[in-house]
């Protein structure tokens, strides 16, 4: 699904040149849950933006599903994040005064479909994401941290995407309800073998991938699949 070969970005402040990626390498095939995994700084999530067709390498190629997205127009792209790429963040990103089924309707407005139909698939990604039916016309602020993020994952996952992005997904949650998200996560990717590229600075969290990539000043040092994966038995 994924090919990086030779990405480096590189950022001009002034005169001063910062080389945030220094020339990655790294495949990711369908349906794989892969952990990219650094401390602050490193370029792990200039490489996610990247991964998400938000920005453009310096230098290098990126191919997802075998198009070249460094040579898309901007229309190109903005169709591509929205057909086949779920992104889920730290910050959750919802609308705090909307219904949980309106939050999750909200990509769909633009798509051509009817009402009626939104309101069917946004249903079904909030059951997927392991959210109870009692909780979907509450707002979205009266939620706990972790429904919260089943929300957000239920709305990455309402474009039926190939691909999910989460950027730091746990960094707002305890330790509990973290086990629990990133359970919700390993049931996507194993009962409906969605794709799962996870950024993250933490070791533990990392484990609950099959494989992690580890970044350093800008440079993929290490790339070992979890043999002793960290399995969450979370419906």
């Amino acid at each position: 699904m994924i090919e990086v070969r030779g990405i480096t970005k590189t950022y001009k402040t002034g005169d001063v040149l910062f080389e945030a990626l220094k020339g990655i390498d790294f495949s990711i095939k369908d349906g794989e849950f892969v952990a990219i995994m650094g401390p602050s700084g490193s370029g792990k999530s200039t490489l996610m933006h990247i991964l998400g067709a938000l920005d453009n390498p310096t230098s290098g190629t990126y191919f997802l599903d075998g198009k070249n997205v460094s040579t898309l127009s901007d229309d190109e792209l903005a169709d591509i994040r929205k057909d086949k790429i779920g992104f889920v963040f730290q910050s959750f990103n919802l609308l705090p005064r909307t219904t949980v089924l309106r939050n999750v309707m909200l990509p769909l407005v633009y798509s051509g479909i009817d009402a009626g139909e939104r309101e069917a698939k946004a249903r079904k990604s909030l059951l997927l994401a392991g959210l109870d039916e009692g909780h979907f016309h509450n707002l979205s602020n009266q939620l706990s941290g972790g429904q919260i993020q089943r929300v957000a994952i239920a709305r990455a996952l309402v474009n039926e995407p190939s691909l999910i992005l989460a950027d730091e997904p746990t960094g707002n949650l305890d330790s509990k309800t973290s086990e629990i998200v990133l359970g919700t996560f390993q049931r996507l990717n194993k009962e409906l073998g969605r794709t799962i590229v996870l950024i993250t600075h933490e070791q533990d969290i990392a484990e609950h991938a099959d494989r992690i990539l580890f970044i350093k000043d800008g440079k993929l040092i290490e790339d070992r699949t979890t043999h002793l994966k960290r399995i969450v038995n979370q419906k």
